[in-house]
């Protein structure tokens, strides 16, 4: 029953954030919004609709584990995971400004996380400085957008495009009626989400933390699973990364923020192994990013193996560390002692001996 719950939940997630991308897109295009702002804000925003669902639905049942849990296994899911399985698909494009602006910007997220959370908490305060970032870089990219060149924006008007004079969704009552429907699924999704995620870590025997990191986590990733993966077969190789990129900022400022302010004065609550282990990959995989990114800006495939790998062995450690399992020190020391130095040391000399592309893409 738990298992059709939460399969359940995820299909409502899936499909309300669809609806509400839809139904907000066609109504801000009826308004004269260009095609390129409503890339940058809704349909960016829409893929990270079933982390904000989950993480405001956890907090409202007192899960906050669940709702921190959920955006950091995200942001480690959405890099080791999702590029690494794109890359193995086709080697990946790295635009230079993900590069020099938007990479930068996930990492500075990353730290002002870890430093908002050093006291054990997020506030209400925490969840609205994270809040006026996301609307400071919503805005700051709408106005970088207006000196886009027209290839961008033809780009965007291509993907994004206003309901058809006398179609169905082109009437003003079925466009808010696709955004109640998609708000709808949303709630009602995360709800099952999250009670189907409570019982499976009481039967595991495990923490919210844990299922929240990893089971819950990659379900509501799971629309940055199909867009990266898609665009990589159909050679959108940057838009695959640029997707993973723009949802893991999203996260952090976007759907911790939003939590942060539904919590009130209880604030989140951040366990003690969060902020001692979780915190910590999730930066050094932002960080990874930066010298993975530059080598020729492109992600080859056995960096994407790489990266897969890594997400394999990050799971595991969990799993190991849940059950206390005496593998557990044989496994760490294997991975800090060698595979970890080993990795560092071959993007070192691989950076040395690719010389990093400046060009204008």
């Amino acid at each position: 029953m738990n298992i059709l719950l939460f399969f359940g939940g995820l299909t409502l997630l899936i499909l309300g954030a669809s609806l509400l991308v839809r139904g907000s897109s066609k109504l801000a295009l009826s308004f004269g919004i260009s095609p390129l702002v409503v890339g940058l804000t809704i349909v960016a925003f829409g893929t990270s609709a079933p982390e904000v669902a989950v993480s405001v639905g956890a907090v409202l049942d007192g899960k906050t584990d669940i709702a921190i849990g959920n955006v950091v296994g995200s942001n480690i899911f959405n890099v080791l995971f999702i590029l690494g399985i794109s890359a193995l698909i086709a080697p990946l494009v790295v635009n230079i400004q993900l590069i020099r602006q938007e990479v930068p910007i996930m990492i500075g997220a990353s730290f002002l996380l870890l430093a908002l959370g050093l006291d054990g908490q997020l506030s209400f305060f925490d969840g609205g400085v994270l809040f006026v970032l996301l609307v400071s870089y919503t805005a700051f990219l709408i106005v970088q957008s207006r000196r886009e060149t027209q290839l961008a924006k033809d780009e965007y008007a291509g993907e994004i495009q206003p309901a058809v004079p006398g179609a169905w969704d082109d009437r003003l009552p079925v466009q808010l009626l696709l955004i109640a429907a998609g708000l709808a699924a949303l709630v009602f999704g995360s709800e099952y989400l999250v009670q189907a995620s409570v019982s499976f870590a009481k039967a595991m025997g495990v923490s919210d933390l844990i299922i929240g990191l990893t089971i819950v986590a990659a379900g509501t990733s799971m629309p940055e699973v199909a867009t990266s993966i898609t665009a990589a077969i159909k050679g959108e190789r940057d838009i695959a990364v640029g997707n993973v990129v723009g949802s893991n900022t999203f996260n952090i400022l976007g759907c911790l923020g939003v939590s942060g302010l539904v919590s009130g004065d209880l604030g989140l609550a951040m366990a003690p192994s969060l902020l001692a282990f979780d915190i910590w990959v999730m930066l050094a995989v932002a960080l990874a990013c930066l010298p993975v990114f530059m080598t020729g800006r492109e992600i080859a495939r056995w960096e994407g193996g790489v990266f897969l790998g890594y997400y394999v062995a990050y799971v595991a450690y969990l799993i190991l560390a849940a059950q206390e399992h005496d593998a557990l020190p044989a496994f760490s020391g294997v991975m800090l002692s060698f595979v970890v130095p080993l990795t560092v040391v071959t993007l070192v000399v691989v950076l040395i001996r690719r010389p990093v592309k400046t060009g204008s893409q």
